[in-house]
């Protein structure tokens, strides 16, 4: 492991605005309920990023909407060092980050706990579907967790993850609230799609088309 990776893993168990858990089978269970009650220590709406990286959105995010508490969630610590470490240089209170399996995500939140959720620019593997975060088995998997029409927000810069998601919307009788095929064409002022990644700036000198989909359960 470079010395740098192995210093910012060290680093980041220090950070009192990250929480690691990857002890899945212990005893000492994460108090799943309180994160408004005990973490945040508000009622805001809870916002989840998901595949957060290096917390570029979920950062963005909390600067528009002091009135939401954000967390982004991933198993890489390594780029979250870089997120919560700006969060805590700018004071971003309403920010937090989870570094776990997203497959676990039902183990650190309780049912309709959470207001909305990103997946920005995710691998989109293709070929693989069950991978894909807005498979029917990931979707199944944030359902409970959801309050009543709680949006599932999806930006990405791949056709082929951008098609399927649609195709999931349509075979599970989602609701589609926004279909974007061209977000820096159609919605060049939104301020929560004008938040761009490092990822996503490489995208762009490419010229690539950015996507954008939200949709909820009910």
């Amino acid at each position: 492991m470079p010395k740098i990776k192995e210093k910012r893993m060290e680093q980041i168990r220090a950070l009192e605005n990250v929480f690691e858990w990857t002890e899945y089978n212990s005893r000492s269970l994460f108090p799943i309920g309180t994160w408004n009650s005990k973490i945040f220590q508000n009622e805001f709406p809870i916002v989840l990023e998901l595949a957060c990286g290096k917390g570029e959105y979920s950062i963005g995010l909390a600067r528009l909407h002091q009135d939401k508490n954000l967390i982004g969630f991933d198993i890489k610590g390594n780029r979250m060092w870089v997120g919560a470490t700006k969060a805590k240089e700018n004071s971003l209170n309403n920010v937090r980050f989870f570094r776990a399996y997203i497959d676990h995500l039902d183990q650190f939140f309780a049912e309709k706990e959470i207001d909305e959720v990103w997946i920005i620019f995710p691998d989109p593997q293709l070929n693989k579907d069950r991978k894909k975060l807005t498979s029917q088995k990931f979707l199944e998997l944030y359902r409970p967790l959801l309050k009543p029409g709680a949006r599932i927000n999806l930006k990405t810069d791949s056709p082929e993850l951008y098609e399927f998601t649609k195709e999931v919307i349509e075979e599970e009788e989602l609701i589609l609230h926004r279909d974007i095929a061209d977000v820096y064409k159609e919605c060049p002022n939104d301020p929560e799609l004008s938040i761009k990644t490092y990822y996503e700036g490489i995208h762009l000198k490419k010229g690539r088309t950015i996507r954008f989909l939200s949709f909820s359960f009910d």
